[in-house]
């Protein structure tokens, strides 16, 4: 018994043992799982990363549905689950977003809305424009093709 006074060591091993480990995406495949599984941890310290992680990892994990008030500015800019700063201040004051504390921040945040919409646009217009060199390219291919065919006969 556990409640038995003196009797700390135990004569037997654990009865139920686990053969394999829990898959937080083995039954649930759905989108929202997909982006909790993809979502990278930024502007925490160590040990608040291994945190999230834990949470994603044997879904605990629940996202924000609409942001939360930030502890230092007092607006409603926080956008990521379990976080109590917002990403400007936590930078700004060089703190952990999720606890507040100043500890080393294992991945510092990077400016992603700059990042992104920069990123989309070239990369918008670049597919376009590859679409166009592409026919440019299949055009003048398929008009030497001919040309060669032409010649030979």
């Amino acid at each position: 018994m556990s409640s038995q006074k003196g009797n700390v060591a135990r004569s037997r091993p654990q009865k139920h043992q686990n053969t394999f480990s829990f898959k937080n995406d083995k039954f649930d495949k759905s989108v929202q799982t997909k982006k909790i599984n993809a979502k990278l941890h930024d502007g925490v310290c160590q040990r608040c990363k291994e945190v999230l992680e834990w949470r994603v990892k044997y879904s605990k994990y629940k996202p924000l549905s609409k942001a939360k008030k930030c502890v230092k500015c007092l607006q409603k800019t926080v956008k990521d689950s379990y976080h109590i700063i917002c990403r400007p201040c936590a930078c700004e004051l060089e703190v952990c977003a999720k606890c507040g504390k100043k500890e080393d921040i294992v991945i510092p945040f990077n400016k992603e809305p700059e990042t992104s919409v920069n990123t989309e646009n070239p990369s918008s217009n670049g597919r376009r424009s590859l679409k166009g060199t592409e026919d440019s390219d299949e055009d003048v291919d398929a008009g030497t093709a001919s040309d060669d065919e032409d010649r030979g006969t």
